[in-house]
């Protein structure tokens, strides 16, 4: 059996990661000087409470000894390989604390560094464990997870653009950035798409470049939101109704982009079925 393992940053949907059986290795979340495991002692509604609340907040990779424990986890499981599949290492020090781990431990670890963060790591390491569920080998799964992640395409706004500048992650827009800036992220490449007259607005042109892009294909989406459950719901359900041979899954914008992106943050992220 070889047992997949990704990193929280990716914001699998728990749905997702009970079907496959995947371990999610936490990255740290400290707020205030105290250290929490995202997704195991944090939830995303309590991190952005703090947030609002001034506190200061930070991310970090997981370590190398927390990705041994992962992998002895599952070889004691009956793996007799892992497939791990994180967040890029131009994003996140993930791919080398998970490189650090394989060679300290005895069953074998093939690391996927996907070139991508948030989301569209997900549904990278999706598409490998379809591959594995199929029977294939482990190099065709990772093949896979790599060709998923660099066709990602994704619409997003952000939710506090003096966060995201902050972060240095955004040195590629060049212009305002606002929260109704429309950003596409694609061929790991960031563009700006102007600035809509408001947040309806922006929503509508995401909508609407994901309708565009499915006229290629039937496409997997999912829907992201940092506390804003309703519209993102909203955005679900029209986006399942106007491509029905599309896969439609809404998630939560976690702490460990959530930090650099701030609350209000909404985006679609789409590849190829």
């Amino acid at each position: 059996m070889i047992q997949l393992v990704t990193d929280s940053a990716s914001m699998l949907p728990e749905a997702v990661r009970r079907r496959f059986g995947m371990f999610v290795v936490p990255l740290t979340i400290t707020i205030d000087g105290e250290d929490f495991a995202e997704g195991v002692d944090l939830t995303t509604a309590e991190f952005y409470t703090h947030m609002a609340n001034g506190a200061e907040v930070s991310t970090a990779a997981p370590s190398p000894g927390t990705f041994v424990d992962t992998y002895r986890a599952a070889a004691q499981r009956g793996a007799t390989a892992v497939l791990s599949v994180h967040t890029g290492a131009a994003y996140s020090a993930t791919v080398a604390s998970a490189t650090v781990a394989a060679g300290m431990v005895d069953i074998p670890v093939s690391i996927v560094d996907t070139g991508v963060g948030s989301f569209p790591v997900a549904l990278a390491a999706w598409r490998a464990a379809e591959f594995l569920d199929r029977g294939c080998t482990i190099d065709e799964s990772a093949s896979a997870a790599e060709r998923t992640a660099a066709g990602t395409g994704s619409l997003f706004v952000v939710g506090v653009p003096a966060v995201a500048r902050r972060g240095g992650r955004f040195v590629a827009i060049s212009g305002e950035l606002t929260p109704t800036t429309l950003l596409e992220l694609a061929k790991g490449e960031l563009h700006d798409r102007g600035t809509a007259v408001d947040l309806d607005a922006a929503i509508e042109a995401m909508i609407d470049g994901t309708v565009a892009a499915a006229q290629s294909g039937a496409l997997r989406i999912g829907v992201g939101h940092a506390v804003h459950h309703e519209v993102a719901e909203q955005i679900r359900i029209r986006l399942d109704t106007q491509l029905p041979g599309s896969e439609v899954v809404t998630y939560e914008v976690g702490p460990s982009v959530g930090a650099h992106t701030g609350p209000g943050t909404l985006g679609i992220v789409y590849t190829s079925i």
